[in-house]
């Protein structure tokens, strides 16, 4: 399974929480991310995203179907990310758009990590999964931000 974890991108500040929107940057951030995403999914691929206005904007980026999961609405566990996913069963690739500091306690716990893991606005976190030498290993593809792009 690949699994991708995206950060919104920048979002203007204000309540109610859920309805914040992208600023002209976070557009920009969504947009650059997103092309650098297409040039290396697969041709078929699930795009989930919280239900939070910044979130589905960031996702919007791809072009591609949206599934909305409320249970990656901000504040969600590990778990909850997790199991929305489907890792590490399912057979293919999957785009979580969500928010901080969910995805990074998302990443350190699929890693076996403590605390948590930073993720700057509008970047992302690639991991896959294997089995060698009979046991599953998480593996670190890739790491973009866009301010690298």
């Amino acid at each position: 399974m690949d699994l991708i974890l995206w950060r919104h991108a920048e979002a203007e500040d204000g309540v109610p929480d859920l309805e914040r929107r992208l600023t002209a940057k976070g557009r920009k951030q969504a947009e650059r991310v997103a092309q650098w995403l297409l040039q290396r999914l697969p041709a078929r691929f699930i795009l989930l995203s919280s239900p939070a206005v910044r979130a589905q904007q960031t996702a919007e980026a791809l072009g591609a179907p949206i599934k909305t999961d409320k249970t990656l609405a901000p504040g969600a566990g590990p778990a909850a990310i997790v199991k929305a996913c489907g890792w590490p069963d399912y057979k293919g690739a999957v785009v979580v758009a969500g928010h901080q500091p969910d995805l990074g306690r998302a990443l350190a716990y699929l890693l076996g990590a403590s605390g948590s893991f930073s993720v700057k606005k509008g970047a992302l976190w690639w991991i896959s999964n294997r089995v060698r030498d009979e046991k599953d290993q998480v593996v670190v593809r890739a790491v973009m931000s866009p301010d690298l792009l």
